[in-house]
């Protein structure tokens, strides 16, 4: 997911929830908190896709499904993210799924990725392992 649009002033949140990226995303983004759930962890990954964080994206991977680099494309323009559903990933959970469609534009193709995304708590935090696609 890619185009760098780095945002630290007052600024709606890439995620789509509709709220200030102050308290949103962005304390997850800059480090100062950890996502209490799988959904809040996804939604602060689409915004590092959103905003170009490969070092939150590696970051925030499992170790044993995290590639050596993401090699995001500085052209993706990412238009949404809709969450379907979560399974599980709540605050006293240690697993959690959430399905969610993420859109954007490519070198002038609209993209659709519709992807059930696995997460899993390690020491206190949550981590993505990997997906499925519906569909595919």
């Amino acid at each position: 997911m890619g185009k760098a649009r780095r945002t630290t002033g007052s600024a709606t949140c890439a995620c789509g929830s509709g709220r200030d990226r102050r308290v949103c995303c962005g304390p997850y983004l800059d480090g100062t908190a950890s996502a209490l759930t799988a959904e809040m962890l996804m939604r602060s990954r689409y915004a590092a896709f959103v905003e170009g964080r490969e070092e939150y994206l590696r970051a925030t991977w499992a170790p044993e499904t995290r590639p050596a680099s993401l090699g995001l494309d500085p052209d993706q323009r990412w238009l949404g993210l809709a969450i379907r559903a979560t399974e599980a990933g709540g605050p006293d959970d240690v697993e959690g799924w959430v399905e969610f469609v993420a859109r954007s534009r490519l070198h002038g193709q609209g993209v659709r990725l519709h992807e059930r995304s696995r997460f899993r708590r390690e020491d206190g935090r949550w981590v993505y392992v990997d997906g499925e696609f519906p569909g595919a």
